[in-house]
C-alpha cells in the first residue's frame, strides 16, 4: 500500500510539473474555448475528409484580396503537398490593389508573410496577428512610416487587415492553434492581389494604369505564385537588397 501512494504521489508530480501546451494557453480564454466546443468537431472532420491526421498536421493561408477569399490548406507531416481545405469569404475591405507602403495608408499588405501573434482577446473577437512589416516591406516602403499590426480577425471589420465573420475566425484560429501546438513555429500567409493565373495577371495589368513599378511588383509576386500552384510546398522565400522576393 505504501508503494502504491509513493507511486501516486509521483504521478501527480510528474503531471503538475508538466509544461502547458500551447493549446492549454489558449484555452484559459473564453473565446478560445468557445471556439473549440461549437467548431472542434466539425475542423476535425473537414481534415479527415481529405486524409489528412488532425492530431498532426501544419497550415499554410493563401489571401487574394480582389476576389475577397481566404484559401486554407493543409497536409499531414507525413505528407509532402498541401491540400486546398477550404476556401473563407472574407468579409469587407479597405484600400485598393497594391502593397501597403505606410502606415494609416489603409492598405492590406501584399507579400509573403507568416502568423507570429496569437490574440485570444482581441478587441476584434480573435485574431491572427502576421509578421508585416517583412524584409521587402522595408525595403519598399516608407522608411520609419512603415506602420504594423496587420491581424486576420473577427468582427467584421477592417483598415487594412483581413476581416472575417466571428464565426469563421474561430475555425481559422482553431486551426492555427492545433497547428503550432503541433510544432509548426510558422505558419505561412501568402498575400496575393488577385488571382495570378493568365487572365488575372492581365486583368490586374489594365488595373495598373501603367504602374510599371507596380506590375513589376505583381510579377515578382506571381513567381511565388506559380511555384506554389505546381508544388503545392511551402516556399522557401528570401529577400535581395531590392526588396525583391527570391524562391
Amino acid at each position: 500500500m505504501k508503494s502504491f501512494k509513493v507511486f501516486i504521489l509521483i504521478l501527480l508530480f510528474y503531471s503538475f510539473s508538466l509544461p502547458e501546451s500551447f493549446r492549454d494557453q489558449q484555452k484559459k480564454y473564453e473565446r478560445v474555448r468557445a471556439a473549440y466546443s461549437e467548431k472542434e468537431k466539425g475542423v476535425k472532420e473537414m481534415l479527415r475528409k481529405k486524409n489528412i491526421n488532425p492530431d498532426n498536421f501544419s497550415m499554410l493561408i493563401r489571401i487574394f484580396k480582389q476576389e475577397r477569399k481566404l484559401e486554407l490548406w493543409a497536409k499531414s507531416f507525413s505528407d509532402l503537398q498541401f491540400q486546398l481545405i477550404h476556401t473563407y469569404d472574407i468579409c469587407a475591405s479597405s484600400g485598393m490593389l497594391g502593397p501597403k507602403r505606410k502606415e494609416g495608408d489603409g492598405q492590406v499588405p501584399e507579400g509573403f508573410y507568416y502568423i507570429e501573434k496569437f490574440n485570444p482577446a482581441s478587441a476584434f473577437y480573435l485574431s491572427l496577428g502576421i509578421n508585416y512589416p517583412n524584409q521587402s516591406d522595408r525595403i519598399l516602403g516608407v522608411k520609419k512610416n512603415l506602420g504594423g499590426d496587420i491581424f486576420i480577425h473577427g468582427n467584421c471589420i477592417t483598415i487594412g487587415c483581413i476581416p472575417m465573420t466571428n464565426d469563421k475566425i474561430k475555425e481559422i484560429y482553431l486551426l492555427a492553434v492545433e497547428a503550432k501546438s503541433n510544432g509548426q513555429n510558422r505558419i505561412p500567409v501568402y498575400i496575393f492581389p488577385g488571382i495570378m493565373n493568365e487572365e488575372g495577371m492581365q486583368l490586374l495589368t489594365e488595373k495598373a494604369n501603367g504602374d510599371n513599378t507596380l506590375i513589376s511588383f505583381w510579377k515578382n509576386l506571381k513567381q511565388g505564385y506559380d511555384l506554389f500552384e505546381e508544388k503545392k510546398l511551402a516556399l522557401a522565400v528570401k529577400v535581395d537588397n531590392m526588396g525583391e522576393y527570391i524562391f
